[in-house]
């Protein structure tokens, strides 16, 4: 939770308040890009508070030449350190949210929030743009990747632990970060799966799915700001939304740290959506909807100054913005002498990418794979191999391994083309260094995107080792390294032309050519592991059939192909579980595991409903079973609990850790989800070994949304299952009968 704001803080803010004139008011609530060249001009003319994506040299600049303004009010500096401190010359890289959210493990997202904020504290900004926590049910959404998953409630624990992370108890520490969940709200839910349009959800829905996110991070983990996503909600712009903004954040919620729009939210009002007509309409109409700051948005600053003198905005509605911005500046210590130095050179030596740091990131990057499918050729024994191809564009390719918001990636505006080579282990590399034994050969063999992929414009660019020509005679040397190798591990997926913000897909197949890759290999008869490198689900139904095993690695961080090889190996045994279900095919979206019960037939004509892989899948090199649930009380009332409990054994030769999960439906007059998930646990059991695994679950955890939008208990009959996957027959049941 936030600290209580100590009567000190509020008389300072009000002495400012007091002090500022209506020009560095409004400045207060601008943020523009630090990377243009015009960032001091700006700072000086229209009294900038805030910068974003600057770091090093010319931050510290920055923040001189603001304390030595009038009233020396310092900046807020934001950047986008979403998996590590990715902007920043080889600073650690964590795999992605989506991979993540695989290990079902809070305390990692809390570590690997807390080195992140040690990283970025150390090169200056005070500030990321993270975690994200839309829900998306459709894979064809570019930003995928970058969530936690389909699910409500493991989305919102792990997102109130990235924001313990990155805040830590005192965000006046030096190394702790103010967090900014994002984007509020029903980003992931937009028509076709469009970046940006329309979201179309009822507020049932947004009470139902995708606002309980948030309260877990605003509420109860106390995050310090929030970002109001680009789409519109039943028409209006998120970032005008005062029932959203204010109703709900500020009236419901109790939050006091301040809302920042979008990239160019209140100008996309008037050019893109338009919903205003001129660029000081809709920034009066953000601030009065709860909108405190205005991210890239140029030319607003005047406009606003005219509007506060024509009586078109009340002073008091921007001094409400400027107490909210002055208030996070405060509690990160940045008025206080020792805190407001910017980079600490002492510390990016010492604490960028230390050993301790990439032992984090590959612990991470172990607990975020999932093996999806294994016909018993994993694990291999590397004393056994005499060779391995090692095939696919993805194999050896850095944007392959580690996706974006990395430098290089389009959404960095740096010079640097990519960390350094050796910063970054790839499945190549990996395998070197793992199958040192073997005869280990490589060939791309072919490309990732090709001529159908538009692969101009911004988010778009074609990237170093991106290229739609293939290389001469590729696939006929990988068909021949396969035939004549023990093992072909086929590394595939996608590249950041065809995921990332405003890169959305109508197709989810395999791209390029690597299908074509695929059948010659399983044509040579070799055995073949297939490693997916991709940014979110595809439609994989022929190599789940053909492959001897499926890997899905995901977007990996700096030690990636490191993790990869030693699961490859049996190192470890893989624990990961699916967060996000996958479709056979395009057009059998949606098939997220929480749906509304009640399709008249349970399947297309020429489909089955259930999707490749559900919610909540994951394979090991050991077997589990878990046994009937059990209820110690058939009837629930009042502040009452129920444990729900199971055996769950190991009953394979080898230790290895299970996600146990625990579902509920309850009965309500209006239609909701057939089940829901409502606990977790990790559970690590030996051979042989077999725990009951107790779940309490509160009688307020059994609650509907009305019609009205509001959650209230239920009563009447609540079915609770216990299982190892959200797949009925992966579950097994027992009643409660709710009272009261």
């Amino acid at each position: 939770m936030k600290p209580p704001e100590s009567p000190e803080t509020a008389q300072n803010i009000e002495d400012l308040l007091r002090r500022m004139t209506l020009e560095e008011k409004v400045g207060q609530t601008l943020q523009y890009n630090g990377a243009d060249d015009d960032a001091l001009e700006q700072l000086h003319n229209n009294h900038v508070g805030s910068f974003l994506h600057v770091m090093g040299e010319k931050l510290e600049a920055l923040k001189e030449a603001a304390g030595k303004t009038r009233l020396g009010i310092p900046l807020l500096f934001g950047i986008d350190a979403i998996r590590g401190h990715g902007l920043w010359r080889n600073a650690t890289l964590f795999p992605t949210q989506m991979a993540l959210s695989c290990s079902w493990n809070p305390d990692l997202l809390e570590e690997v929030a807390r080195i992140t904020a040690r990283e970025v504290r150390a090169t200056g900004p005070q500030w990321t743009f993270s975690p994200q926590l839309d829900i998306c049910r459709d894979i064809r959404w570019g930003r995928m990747g970058e969530t936690f998953g389909e699910d409500p409630r493991l989305t919102g624990a792990l997102a109130a632990a990235m924001v313990r992370g990155y805040q830590g108890s005192n965000l006046a520490d030096e190394e702790a970060i103010a967090a900014c969940p994002k984007h509020f709200i029903g980003y992931g839910e937009t028509v076709g799966a469009r970046d940006g349009t329309e979201a179309d959800v009822t507020r049932r829905t947004l009470e139902m799915v995708f606002l309980p996110p948030f309260r877990q991070a605003v509420h109860e983990a106390g995050a310090a700001t929030v970002m109001a996503a680009y789409n519109a909600v039943d028409g209006t712009l998120c970032s005008l939304h005062h029932e959203l903004l204010t109703g709900v954040l500020r009236d419901q919620w109790g939050f006091d740290g301040f809302v920042v729009s979008d990239w160019d939210n209140v100008g996309r009002a008037v050019y893109q959506k338009q919903v205003c007509t001129s660029i000081r309409e809709a920034g009066v109409k953000a601030l009065r909807a709860g909108n405190d700051m205005a991210m890239s948005t140029k030319n607003l600053a005047g406009e606003l100054v005219a509007a506060v003198t024509a009586g078109e905005l009340a002073e008091d509605v921007l001094d409400q913005a400027v107490r909210r911005i002055l208030r996070i500046k405060f509690r990160l210590g940045l008025f206080d002498q020792p805190a407001r130095r910017g980079i600490d050179r002492e510390k990016i030596r010492t604490v960028i990418n230390c050993p301790a740091h990439r032992a984090a990131s590959l612990e991470a990057s172990r607990q975020s794979l999932v093996l999806m499918t294994n016909h018993g050729i994993l694990p291999l024994a590397p004393e056994r191999l005499r060779s391995i191809a090692v095939l696919g564009p993805n194999a050896d390719d850095l944007f392959g391994t580690v996706g974006g918001w990395v430098i290089g990636s389009p959404q960095a505006e740096f010079p640097d083309a990519m960390h350094d080579r050796d910063h970054i282990v790839t499945v190549l590399d990996g395998i070197k260094a793992r199958f040192a034994s073997a005869t280990v050969v490589h060939e791309r063999a072919c490309c990732v995107v090709d001529q159908r992929h538009a692969i101009s414009g911004w988010f778009t660019q074609r990237q170093p080792g991106e290229t739609t020509t293939p290389p001469e005679g590729g696939m006929e040397r990988a068909t021949e390294l396969a035939r004549s190798a023990d093992v072909a591990v086929v590394v595939v997926g996608d590249t950041m032309a065809l995921q990332g913000e405003a890169n959305d897909r109508a197709d989810m197949d395999i791209s390029g050519g690597q299908m074509e890759l695929l059948h010659a290999v399983k044509a040579t008869g070799t055995p073949m592991i297939v490693v997916l490198l991709v940014g979110k689900p595809h439609t994989i139904g022929w190599i789940k059939e053909n492959a001897d095993a499926v890997v899905c690695g995901w977007n990996q961080g700096v030690e990636g192909g490191t993790a990869i090889a030693e699961l490859l190996a049996g190192d470890f045994n893989p624990s990961g579980r699916l967060t996000q279900s996958w479709p056979v095919s395009i057009g059998q979206q949606p098939v997220h595991y929480n749906q509304a019960p009640g399709w008249h037939a349970p399947r297309y004509v020429d489909q089955a409903i259930e999707p490749l892989f559900p919610f909540g899948h994951g394979l090991s090199y050991t077997t589990f079973n878990c046994g009937d649930a059990t209820a110690d009380r058939t009837t629930l009332t009042g502040d009452e609990s129920v444990t729900i409990a199971a055996e769950v054994a190991n009953t394979g030769s080898r230790e290895g850790t299970v996600i146990v999960q625990c579902y509920a439906a309850v009965h309500a007059p209006l239609v909701r989800p057939a089940r829901e998930l409502l606990q977790w646990q990790r559970v690590h059991l030996n051979a042989g070994e077999c725990r009951r695994v107790d779940f309490i679950i509160k009688r307020d955890d059994f609650t509907f949304v009305d019609e009205t939008g509001k959650r209230v208990p239920a009563n009447g009959k609540a079915e609770v299952w216990v299982g190892l996957s959200s797949r009925t027959r992966d579950l097994n049941g027992t009643i409660v009968q709710l009272a009261g």
